[in-house]
């Protein structure tokens, strides 16, 4: 069977929206500041696409006696990037920074962790230096105490 028009159709608009969207436009291309921090756009990406068409049968008419019939159609497509963060990675962190300026708990989350972690720290390491103060003060007392016998 020969190909048939719709497809020569199908085959333009598909490749038109393939080279639109790829996976630069849902993860974009780095960009890198003076100072070393690189800055990543994050985008999400829809698109449609449909076709269709028809023969036209110009025999059962007798308006025009030919082999092949007449074929009419169209198609189209579209598609819509919409960015929806930036990652930012410099300075020894990453952060997703939001385009919207609601932020979901998990990322805040997410951002409060570091911060979570160095408070935890300080407080462990306050502990444990209050526990060895503590410890080689009683170890300083009984040490007087068994001189003094």
């Amino acid at each position: 069977m020969s190909d048939h028009p719709i497809e020569g159709l199908m085959d333009t608009a598909m490749s038109n929206i393939k080279s639109m969207v790829d996976v630069n436009t849902v993860v974009g291309s780095p960009v890198t500041t003076s100072d070393g921090t690189m800055i990543i756009p994050v985008s999400t990406v829809s698109f449609g696409f449909g076709a269709g068409g028809c023969d036209f049968d110009t025999k059962k008419n007798n308006v025009n006696l030919q082999e092949k019939p007449n074929f009419g159609g169209g198609c189209g497509g579209g598609a819509n990037v919409n960015p929806i963060a930036f990652l930012v990675v410099g300075n020894g962190t990453i952060k997703l920074l939001p385009v919207t300026p609601e932020e979901s708990p998990v990322n805040k989350i997410i951002d409060l962790v570091p911060d979570m972690v160095e408070k935890v720290n300080d407080v462990v390491s306050k502990a444990s230096e209050k526990m060895a103060k503590k410890k080689d003060k009683s170890e300083e007392e009984n040490f007087t105490v068994d001189v003094a016998e």
